[in-house]
């Protein structure tokens, strides 16, 4: 019988250091084979990612995108995961897009911080306070209790509907000054032009970088891709896909070695000393949902 996990049941099982420990765990396997498709109709758009990892089992994330819907009091994105058994391809589960998104992309992020930023960090700046953000405070706070978090929004009406609704968040008037107090600076905006600037940063801060996901978008500058130590992912989602490596490669602000390494080399992420910058770019990727998948079902199957 084919088990199926809406957000709601699924969503209070679920725990951050548990998942980034699944993923580094999904990372000792063969490496995953993975792709993605799109189908359109006018505006609206059926997107597919799909991903096979020998030993885990196939994963396809089926999302709907259809921008009118909310004209019509309909959610603009319905879409699910559906899992397979790796032994004989047998569907296992459906699993709610909206429950594996959440999970696999904040906790993508935690993952590299959990390696990359200063045990020590007590300062936290989220940049962008859409849902992406609401949950980058949740995983960031599993991994970083005593920490205090700043949020900063374009529209600050916003980040302080955003602080109203989570208990002592800040609102960051000035991302200048925000950035300069930060330990971690966790970005989650959809900006074609560098929100970030690499003047402004200090030394021994983490940057995860998550809201550019097209050749065109970026959230930071050349000058913070420069003065940091790059790590990535996955190489094929993010190398050639992604304009905040695509434009300083492009230009040779950076090599391609200066992309040091992705999450199938683990033990590359780690500090070098106290005062470097280390920068994330979270680019997520269909093995990703799948390792997300495969943990949720774990849990949900043990509950």
């Amino acid at each position: 019988m084919t088990t199926i996990i809406d957000f709601d049941n699924g969503d209070p099982l679920l725990d951050w250091i548990e998942l980034t420990d699944a993923f580094a765990a999904g990372h000792d396997l063969p490496k995953a084979e993975i792709s993605d498709s799109f189908l359109y109709r006018g505006k609206d758009t059926l997107l597919q990612r799909q991903a096979w990892i020998d030993g885990m089992g196939i994963g396809v994330k089926s999302a709907t995108v259809f921008p009118g819907n909310p004209a019509q009091g309909v959610p603009m994105i319905h879409g699910a995961v559906t899992l397979y058994d790796d032994a004989h391809g047998i569907l296992e589960a459906l699993i709610d897009f909206h429950l594996v998104t959440k999970w696999k992309t904040a906790g993508d992020s935690l993952l590299a911080a959990r390696r990359l930023a200063r045990p020590d960090s007590r300062n936290i700046l989220i940049v962008g306070a859409g849902t992406v953000g609401r949950n980058l405070h949740a995983a960031y706070s599993a991994a970083f209790p005593e920490a205090s978090f700043t949020v900063w929004n374009r529209t600050q009406a916003n980040a302080e509907k955003m602080a109203e609704d989570i208990d002592g968040l800040k609102v960051a008037t000035d991302l200048e000054t925000a950035v300069g107090e930060a330990d971690i600076i966790t970005s989650a905006t959809m900006s074609t032009d560098p929100t970030l600037r690499g003047d402004w940063l200090q030394p021994g801060q983490h940057v995860d970088l998550i809201g550019a996901y097209r050749p065109d978008m970026r959230e930071i500058d050349d000058t913070g891709m420069a003065r940091s130590r790059i790590f990535v992912d996955s190489f094929d989602t993010t190398i050639e896909h992604i304009g905040e490596l695509k434009f300083p490669l492009a230009n040779g602000t950076i090599r391609r070695e200066d992309v040091l390494a992705d999450y199938y080399d683990l033990a590359a992420f780690s500090r070098q000393s106290d005062e470097e910058i280390t920068l994330f770019k979270n680019g997520g990727g269909a093995h990703l949902d799948l390792m997300t998948s495969r943990y949720i079902l774990n849990k949900w199957s043990t509950r």
